[in-house]
């Protein structure tokens, strides 16, 4: 594994992560009729995450990479049990509300995660975080207001399902550290394929979308598999306060992506979805300026 000890060349890379990744919201939006085909897309992107991830794991450490998987115990099976949920979510969010609102949930998942910790960790809040948390509460309630239709509240729903899914991942990795943590993403993509086959098989329908829309599929899952193995490079050498400001690349350039008229989607966002979500970015920056002081790194490999 390359490691970036240098934090002027780590930020650039996990910037770049985040760039990649918000993309993917973007080819989402040019998938014929995702709404009608969800299970075939969860099959497809998480078969190409876990097969893309297992091949990374082949060249970076050999034919016994496969052995990572008997070191993943519970914390890894949480893990990605709740990443398989996040992946799976994220799809009915986004077909079900805008861009922006999906995204803007998973920009709420450090918070998630702080409760998370200190339910289950028993992890000390302080009152600076609590503050935070608060003004992101106010942020997600704003956007809820003005996305009452019943399919946007089903987006908004999913959206927050999504991000509480990732923050189990983050908390298992914190759970246990010794967990493997690119053999947790990838048990995430087997669990998405494997739930995806249980309701192909039991609905009756085909395994497979159109090629164009299955190409989409995949492209999506080496989206994710490339950022995740560029951010596990530069991670290590970055605090975790400045990590959560760095992530909100994929938040920004994803809304921006889908709203930009170049591309074809030109998705504006509503007038509450921009107030929450001004709430909300005001939070992750309160949160991370007040975590300066904190140099814990962090790394998912």
């Amino acid at each position: 594994m390359i490691e970036l000890k240098n934090e002027k060349v780590a930020i650039p890379v996990v910037l770049f992560a985040g760039l990649i990744w918000s993309f993917g919201p973007l080819v989402v939006r040019y998938m014929n009729d995702p709404h009608l085909v969800p299970w075939q897309y969860i099959f497809g992107r998480g078969l190409t995450i876990f097969i893309v991830l297992n091949l990374y794991l082949f060249f970076e450490e050999g034919k016994n990479f496969y052995k990572n998987y008997y070191r993943i115990g519970y914390s890894g099976v949480v893990g990605g049990t709740g990443l398989g949920i996040a992946m799976i979510s994220f799809i009915y969010s986004i077909t079900n509300t805008s861009a922006a609102v999906t995204l803007l949930c998973l920009a709420a998942m450090p918070f998630f995660t702080a409760l998370l910790g200190f339910l289950f960790l028993r992890e000390r809040i302080s009152l600076n975080v609590w503050i935070a948390i608060v003004i992101a509460t106010v942020g997600i309630v704003i956007i809820a207001l003005g996305n009452t239709g019943k399919a946007s509240l089903v987006g908004l729903v999913f959206g927050i399902t999504s991000s509480i899914g990732f923050s189990v991942f983050s908390v298992s990795l914190r759970w246990r550290k010794e967990t493997p943590k690119f053999t947790t993403v990838a048990f995430a993509g087997f669990f998405c394929f494997t739930v995806a086959t249980l309701f192909i098989l039991t609905g009756d329908q085909p395994f497979f979308s159109s090629s164009y829309n299955g190409t989409l599929f995949s492209l999506h899952g080496v989206l994710v598999c490339v950022g995740l193995i560029l951010y596990s490079i530069g991670s290590k050498a970055i605090p975790a306060a400045e990590l959560t400001l760095l992530s909100l690349t994929e938040v920004i350039g994803g809304i921006f992506w889908v709203w930009l008229p170049w591309f074809g989607i030109n998705e504006i966002p509503t007038t509450n979805t921009v107030i929450g979500g001004f709430f909300l970015f005001i939070s992750i920056t309160y949160y991370s300026l007040i975590m300066r002081t904190n140099r814990r790194f962090i790394g998912l490999n």
